[in-house]
């Protein structure tokens, strides 16, 4: 959102644009009602709302670990063990790929409820925790202390490289879509609004560093664990790699009951 935000890309960009903030999950529901246009949309919604489009391009996804969706168990357990998950499900996406990673993986038969992303709260409901976003890279930065605290050890595995590990995949998280009949409304060209997106995408990637220091301001993470999450753990352009680990991702919740049949990936 880089020149959504800053001078001089946000003048010229609110002449075609009117902006709200939201969640992703937000995002997906607004776009299925006819309330927006364009939305960063998690990748589960895509299953349920079949006449978005994706932007090319851009894209939230990662390539091995991503720090910030994790399963926490007890380290006695262990994962095939696991019959109850505590599951933050702020995140349909997220939880959908759990689910698969469990009844694909490691234990079908297990259960996911609903909890407010406490992790101590969940472990003391269920075996595992699923931990997305915040709370899940406060977890890791807090490890070290809850074992002195504690003496309880724990396991914390990042399910983005589970994915990849058990599937040679990139884990896609999110990506921008659509409602083409709203752009025929507005006779704005599609490349014109690829260009501004994946523009846009290039200019908060030049501009790191002032993103670091905004974002370390607003959580209590290290701004070197900002630093490396931005440049390391989140990948940014929708390629081959993520249209694979996409596909697979749709054919596997389809296939397991996660989610309903999704449309063939239709692009704007």
């Amino acid at each position: 959102m880089w020149d959504f935000e800053h001078e001089p890309g946000r003048s010229e960009l609110s002449q075609r644009y009117s902006i709200h903030m939201t969640s992703p999950a937000n995002c997906a529901r607004e776009l299925a009602d006819d309330g927006a246009d364009i939305g960063l949309v998690p990748a589960a919604a895509y299953a349920t709302i079949p006449s978005l489009a994706i932007v090319p391009g851009c894209t939230i996804a990662s390539l091995d670990r991503v720090r910030s969706i994790l399963l926490v168990l007890r380290e006695r357990t262990g994962v095939e063990a696991v019959r109850t998950v505590a599951a933050d499900v702020s995140s349909k996406t997220s939880l959908a790929y759990a689910q698969i990673l469990f009844r694909k993986y490691w234990n079908p038969a297990a259960e996911f409820v609903s909890h407010s992303p406490d992790l101590e709260a969940m472990l003391a409901q269920a075996d595992a925790a699923l931990v997305i976003g915040d709370p899940a890279l406060l977890a890791l930065e807090d490890r070290a202390r809850r074992l002195e605290r504690t003496g309880e050890p724990l396991l914390y595995l990042d399910l983005a490289h589970e994915w990849k590990a058990r599937t040679g995949l990139a884990w896609v998280s999110a990506f921008w879509a659509v409602r083409p009949e709203a752009l025929e409304r507005a006779a704005v060209p599609a490349s014109e609004v690829v260009a501004d997106f994946s523009h846009s995408r290039n200019n908060g990637l030049a501009h790191l560093e002032e993103l670091v220091t905004e974002w370390s301001a607003k959580i209590a993470v290290p701004a070197e664990t900002i630093r490396c999450y931005l440049s390391e753990n989140i990948h940014y352009v929708l390629d081959e790699a993520c249209l694979a680990g996409l596909e697979a991702f749709y054919r596997y919740a389809a296939e397991l009951g996660v989610l309903p049949q999704a449309p063939k990936l239709r692009f704007l």
